[in-house]
């Protein structure tokens, strides 16, 4: 089972976004646990992987290494970390990106 973390920032922006409705969100994203290889791959920096997953018309997107995720089978992720660091909507959605792109070449994971 991979490990999901959700940053604090993204955690307290989804509870105030959308209140009772946050449940769903969170469950969405620590499905991930048993289903890693879930996800739109939307880019890479240094052998980690940008991703993103969609609630409706919001992306959540999060970062993971690349390299164990194409080479294990699911069985084999239990040590694989998910990190969730942003969210946007459709209009958004190309500046976040690029700014966790910036963030990641700049700081690495730690950046987040």
């Amino acid at each position: 089972m991979a490990k999901v973390i959700i940053v604090k920032e993204l955690e307290e922006e989804i509870n105030k976004k959308f209140k009772s409705e946050s449940v769903k969100v969170f469950d969405l994203m620590y499905s991930l646990r048993e289903n890693p290889k879930k996800g739109k791959p939307i880019g890479n920096v240094g052998g980690i992987v940008i991703k993103e997953i969609k609630y409706e018309k919001y992306r959540f997107y999060f970062i993971t290494d690349g390299f164990k995720l194409k080479l294990l089978s699911i069985q084999e992720l239990c040590d694989l970390l998910i990190k969730f660091v942003r969210m946007s909507d459709k209009k958004t959605q190309q500046k976040t990106i690029e700014e966790i792109k910036i963030i990641l070449k700049k700081f690495g994971e730690s950046g987040f």
